[in-house]
Parts: structure tokens; sequence; C-alpha cells
């Protein structure tokens, strides 16, 4: 499993997650982040990260994004199609697919344009008006034929992926943030400062809102109808999206607010109870901590493992492919 996050300092980090075992007193395996790689990758600070499988892209405020392939530790290409700071990125996966390999990117910018990209080789394919201001997020249906955008211009745009063109736009109330699909794409969420809006995928009907103590800085949503979320409250919530209501929560997860989620580990239907259900969390201090969730209704859980970057990170993400 493979963590990478950017940071304020131009530097991108990565991390693996590995069983090791105290080698003095013979114990019981832990899990140990153990450093891959970090280097200042960009010119300016990095806003946004994707990783699929064995590659992993970063984009920066410099306008570019950066191309990397994690069986190597190193960085094998750039893309400059953007003129404004890359805010967002996200992978498409064919279903179907063996191996964790993309299929697409598309990366949002401050220009208001979301870009799509072939990954095999990387190459631009299309670029869509978006937005009439930057664009803050965008997701990408499970089917891969259309995605979501939320910008600064106070709209909510669908986007077309068949045919490379908006297909949709509203005005929302406020400026939504974070937008996801749920893992099965039957419903969508928003994220507008300390609230987050569910709705129904296929007329956009809101179902409910679920409200956050402070500002919601990330979100993620996990294979068991959960979201999780975390920001300022230095908190991990985990949201039924079925009731609203939380399922539970890690409190005091970091000692700073939380930029990054990332859910790693049990996925594919395999449920037994030695495959832990993973979850990560980077905060702006500089630390990153991985949790077994399972964990979480005890009093005071604590992390599996942990690394510090010394650094104010921004963004993560990560892969259960080894």
């Amino acid at each position: 499993m493979t963590l990478v996050a950017g940071s304020y300092e131009k530097f991108i980090w990565g991390f693996s997650l590995k069983t090791s075992k105290d080698q003095e007193t013979q114990e019981k395996p832990f899990q140990a982040l153990k450093p891959l790689f970090s280097y200042p990758s960009h010119n300016t600070c990095i806003k946004s990260i994707a990783v699929s499988g064995s590659v992993a892209v970063s984009g920066g405020a410099d306008d570019t994004i950066k191309i990397y392939d994690l069986h190597t530790c190193s960085e094998v290409g750039t893309l400059v199609v953007h003129n404004g700071a890359i805010n967002a990125l996200s992978f498409y996966n064919l279903p179907s697919s063996p191996v964790s390999l993309p299929c697409n990117l598309l990366s949002g910018a401050d220009d208001g344009t979301v870009c799509i990209y072939d990954t095999n080789p990387f190459v631009h394919l299309k670029s869509i008006v978006a937005h009439k201001r930057g664009v803050n997020d965008l997701a990408i249906h499970p089917s891969g034929r259309l995605a979501l955008s939320v910008g600064r211009d106070l709209c909510l745009a669908m986007l077309n992926l068949v045919r490379g063109r908006r297909s949709f736009c509203c005005r929302l109330g406020g400026e939504a943030t974070i937008v996801r699909y749920d893992t099965e794409g039957g419903k969508f969420f928003m994220v507008t400062e300390e609230k987050v809006s569910v709705h129904n995928s296929e007329d956009a009907r809101l179902v409910f809102e679920m409200e956050s103590q402070k500002r919601i800085l990330c979100a993620v949503p996990s294979e068991n109808k959960l979201l999780f979320t975390s920001g300022e409250d230095r908190c991990i919530t985990a949201w039924d999206i079925t009731s609203g209501t939380v399922a539970y929560s890690i409190d005091s997860a970091h000692s700073a607010r939380v930029k990054g989620l990332v859910v790693l580990g049990n996925r594919h239907g395999n449920n037994t109870s030695d495959s832990p259900f993973l979850l990560a969390s980077a905060s702006s201090d500089g630390v990153i901590r991985v949790w077994d969730v399972r964990m979480a209704k005890k009093d005071k859980p604590t992390p599996l493992a942990e690394a510090s970057t010394k650094s104010r990170l921004t963004c993560l993400a990560g892969s259960s492919n080894k």
C-alpha cells in the first residue's frame, strides 16, 4: 500500500505501508510507514494529488501536472495544459481491469476548465470550459461516462465525458469546495463550509444534509455506505449515508487541521476479520497517520502507523496495490 502527499513547500512525499516485526522482542507484526521518496517536484506549492496503482500525479500552483512511476520512485513526465493552479485531479479505472491501472485522468484548475487525458501514454484529449471561475473539485462517476465539478462561480456542472462537453450547470446557494460520488454512483456529496449535502445522482434531488462542527476540508467515501470527513475540527467522522447520522468518529485524530483522507486496505468484498479496514489521514502539521477503523469505537484509538514530514501538507492520495 502506497501513500503520496503534497506540501506547501513544493515537496512531494511517498510512503509505503509495510508489515514489520520487532527484531528484539519478536512480537507480533506491526504496521510501519516506510519512506520511499521526497523532493521538490514543483516550483510552487502542491495543490492536488491522485494515485492509481503504480502511477501518481500531482498538480501545483505553477500550472503543471507532474507524473510519477511509483515502482521506480521517479518523475516520468509533465503535463502543461492549464493556465492556472491545478486544484483537482482524478483517475478513472475500468471496473473490469484486473489491476489498478488508470484509463483516463481528469484535471480541474483555476482557469475554469476541466481537461481529459489518456494515460497510456499520457496525452491531452480535450479541454472543457466547465466554470466561469476556478474549479474547486471534480468527481468521476463509476461508469466513466460523466463527471461533476464545483467551482468558485458558485455552480455545479455536469460533464459528458463521452462527447467531451458540459451538459448541465446550476447555481448553488454557496460555494462548494468538495464533490464526491459514492462507490456505487447512486449518490453524490457536496461540501459547503461545515455542511455536507447528499443528492441522488439520477435527478440531483437533495436527500438530506449533514453538518459538522467546523469547516470540512476533505472527504472520502467507503464501500460500506460510509462517508469519512475531516478538517478544522481535527477529528475524523464517519457518516452513515443511508441515514445521515454519525456512525462513529476518531476524536483529536491530529493536533492540527486535517487536509487529506484516503481509504485503504479491505476492498472488493473481502470482509475477513484478518483484513483490517484502513484509513489514512494527513494534517497541516506534516503528520500522516494510518488507522484501523474497527478500533474507532474505543475511547482513544491509536494509529497503526505514523510518519512526520515536518512540512505543511496540503493533500493526500493512496493506492492499495503494492
